[in-house]
């Protein structure tokens, strides 16, 4: 018996934690703070997820494309570092109210011989 005592006792400390606690405050605590440290563990990673989403998304929207050479800058720059083209029109320049036919190849067809 004292070897058992000597083995558990974490076990035995607990159990009176448990007992003692119990009765003031109810099993409800119990299983709400049991429900709410499961919660926390499915919500923070979730959580973590959204604010690495927003942070790529914000990091984007920064990325500017020249459109003379094709190189990419990072931040508010106004030249391109590589050509010295102005990055400032780039929005403009890439606007989707384009007319197709501008931005289309026409293809002449010819017959061979």
């Amino acid at each position: 018996m004292n070897y058992f005592l000597k083995a558990n006792k974490n076990l035995l400390t607990y159990s009176l934690i448990a007992l003692i606690v119990i009765p003031i405050f109810g099993i409800n605590f119990f299983i709400s703070l049991l429900g709410n440290i499961l919660l926390l563990l499915f919500l923070i990673p979730l959580l973590l997820v959204i604010l690495v989403f927003i942070g790529f998304n914000s990091y984007k929207s920064k990325i500017n494309q020249c459109h003379n050479c094709g190189s990419i800058s990072f931040g508010l720059s106004e030249t391109c570092m590589n050509c010295g083209a102005n990055l400032e029109n780039i929005s403009i320049n890439n606007q989707f109210d384009k007319n197709p036919s501008e931005s289309t190849i026409e293809v002449n067809a010819e017959e061979v011989n």
